[in-house]
């Protein structure tokens, strides 16, 4: 007789993945000779040929014995802007076969990395498949990030945070996990749509005490934030040298990423702190996936920590605080594996915390 107290069993999962700007050093990451291809080629060939989902990696945790995977990384095979700007329906028959290949080696739960949710509308669009859990793996990014962000605040003197995409599905759930512990002393919110950006603010506003709120559908105030979080859904880099003020530090948690690499140098003044990274010491990670080993992105370890808890609620749309606060949970569960804030990288390197900046002292 089955004890009704028990933990759920362990699922195994699939977590989809898909080429980024730079299409051929990625799928080189699959096979080694494709990124010999030119980019043109890969546009023309991704776009035209019945080129299949392929799996990318392995994923093993090391406190289980049994030799078999308990996940793998599969590759959509479609690059960042085409994911944006062919046909919708095309772009979400390419997804679908990435499922259907992750339910043919037996995940029970799935994740949609990167672009492959907000192409979904969050998984949303995609047609219901009974007995399959599927996350956009949005809710533990949000906690990792308000983690980080608590991290980098003491290196950003005045304490004025911005959040660019701050309705999105990550950035609306950091806005509400702030509101609940408030850090800082001004919030701006950057997005698209004024209607959402103003109910935002108004519940932030309604629940935060001591943070000022205020919205803008321009990156102009950007340039006045001492703390700047990227959370935008774009294929290019969205922000550089001229968005900036001096002695900035920027947390990019985009995928494919919206800072432009040249403010490594450009602008040595500025920190910028890839986001939504975590570490995962007791997971055997085999495969490139582009980060250092042990390392893993955060809407990945969400999947992992979906499956490990036998988790059988779906986590697509926008995500809640409930379920970022399920997923804390989760991670605390499985820390003999990892699952919390990495060391920090920048543009893939590793470096420091950016030490706590000192205010100047009134005259």
């Amino acid at each position: 007789m089955s004890d009704p107290t028990a933990a759920p069993a362990a699922k195994r999962f699939a977590f989809l993945v898909h080429p980024r700007a730079d299409v051929a050093s990625d799928m080189a990451r699959v096979w080694r000779p494709l990124g010999r291809m030119p980019a043109a080629a890969w546009d023309w060939g991704l776009k035209t040929l019945p080129v299949p989902p392929v799996p990318l990696a392995t994923v093993h945790r090391r406190d289980v014995a049994d030799g078999r995977p308990a996940g793998w990384v599969i590759v959509v095979p479609v690059g960042a802007s085409q994911l944006l700007t062919e046909d919708r329906r095309w772009v979400i028959s390419k997804v679908e076969q990435a499922v259907d290949k992750a339910e043919r080696l037996g995940a029970e739960v799935v994740g949609l990395g990167a672009l492959t949710a907000p192409v979904t509308g969050g998984g949303r669009l995609l047609r219901p498949r009974p007995g399959l859990t599927m996350t956009t793996g949005n809710a533990f990014t949000a906690h990792l990030t308000v983690e980080a962000l608590r991290r980098l605040l003491p290196a950003a003197p005045g304490g004025h945070i911005a959040i660019v995409g701050a309705t999105g599905s990550v950035g609306s759930c950091v806005v509400r996990l702030l509101a609940d512990e408030p850090i800082g002393s001004r919030l701006t919110l950057v997005a698209r749509g004024q209607r959402r950006l103003h109910d935002l603010a108004a519940d932030f506003a309604g629940r935060a005490t001591g943070v000022s709120v205020h919205t803008s559908t321009s990156l102009d105030p950007v340039r006045e934030a001492d703390l700047v979080l990227v959370l935008t859904s774009s294929a290019d880099a969205l922000l550089g040298s001229a968005h900036l003020k001096r002695g900035a530090v920027v947390l990019d948690d985009t995928q494919p990423r919206n800072t432009d690499p040249r403010l490594a140098v450009e602008r040595p003044d500025v920190t910028v702190i890839d986001g939504g990274v975590a570490a995962i010491p007791g997971i055997d990670l085999r495969g490139d996936i582009g980060l250092p080993r042990g390392l893993a992105y955060a809407c990945l370890c969400e999947t992992m920590l979906m499956a490990f808890s036998g988790h059988t609620e779906t986590a697509i749309g926008a995500a809640s605080v409930d379920h970022a606060v399920r997923m804390r949970d989760a991670a605390r569960r499985f820390a003999h594996l990892g699952f919390d804030l990495a060391d920090p990288l920048s543009f893939g390197r590793p470096v420091a915390w950016p030490a706590p900046a000192l205010l100047a002292e009134a005259a």
